[in-house]
């Protein structure tokens, strides 16, 4: 399929997703997002294993493009919010691991992007905020993802001040997984990508999916999610073929397809 404003390549087990708006600084567009959303729908139906999310020119995304919102009316303006807000769930329902690359500036809704990727891998030079605690329009959707990432403090002063926070800042709070320097950002993005997809692809995907569904719950809930869903899974066939090559003492041989 031919977009606009993304690119989507495809090398071997895992799918690229590149936002292409490098003059616009990867602003999420209302036509933009709509494309991320087909890409990431058409990938997680797919038999991708992982997928990389990643931004052309030099910064990662800008957040929402003020020229959609800036003449808008209300219904127009919570249509694109809820746009946003259905991107940002549909890249945690899919079933593949999706890992953010991130270089320059991720700010507003691109910091939120971050925060709803799975896990990320930022450049030395990358810097993140949520600039409208310092401007006029307040950041408030994208501090449900990034809050649930950081702690609440954390998630306060990077939302009242609308200050950056640098690589190594995001890593020590907890918004990246890895800084490395803008050289080697590729190269980590794969071997984290390779890591995290090792296994059974449908074990993994149903997973992911039950880690998100239990983490906000209260314990005894999180734990009765849990039980159900592991005795559910230890009758599939990839987790029988898990166990019995544990005990035979040799490779696993996981299914494909989902």
């Amino acid at each position: 399929m031919e977009f606009e404003h993304i690119l989507v390549e495809r090398s071997g087990d895992f799918a690229t997703v590149t936002m292409n708006r490098p003059r616009r600084r990867n602003a999420l567009s209302l036509a933009h997002m709509r494309e991320l959303i087909t890409a990431f729908r058409d990938i997680g139906d797919s038999d991708a294993l992982g997928v990389v999310l990643a931004g052309n020119g030099p910064v990662f995304c800008a957040g929402h493009d003020f020229a959609d919102v800036v003449d808008g009316d209300l219904p127009a303006v919570r249509a694109l919010l809820m746009t946003c807000t259905e991107l940002m769930t549909l890249i945690q329902q899919v079933p593949q691991p999706v890992v953010a690359r991130v270089h320059g500036l991720a700010t507003a809704a691109g910091c939120q992007l971050v925060a709803s990727a799975d896990l990320a891998v930022a450049s030395e030079d990358a810097g993140f905020a949520a600039p409208g605690g310092k401007g006029g329009w307040f950041c408030h959707t994208p501090m449900v993802a990034v809050a649930r990432n950081v702690g609440r403090k954390r998630a306060a002063e990077m939302a009242l001040s609308g200050d950056v926070i640098d690589a190594r800042t995001a890593l020590d709070w907890g918004l990246v997984n890895q800084v490395v320097p803008a050289a080697q950002l590729g190269t980590a993005v794969q071997s984290l990508l390779d890591r995290v997809t090792r296994g059974s692809a449908e074990s993994k995907g149903i997973g992911k999916q039950a880690l998100y569904a239990q983490i906000d719950l209260d314990q005894p809930k999180a734990y009765a999610y849990a039980v159900e869903v592991m005795a559910a899974t230890s009758q599939l066939p990839d987790a029988r073929e898990g166990m019995m090559s544990f005990l035979e003492k040799r490779k696993p041989r996981w299914r494909r397809g989902r």
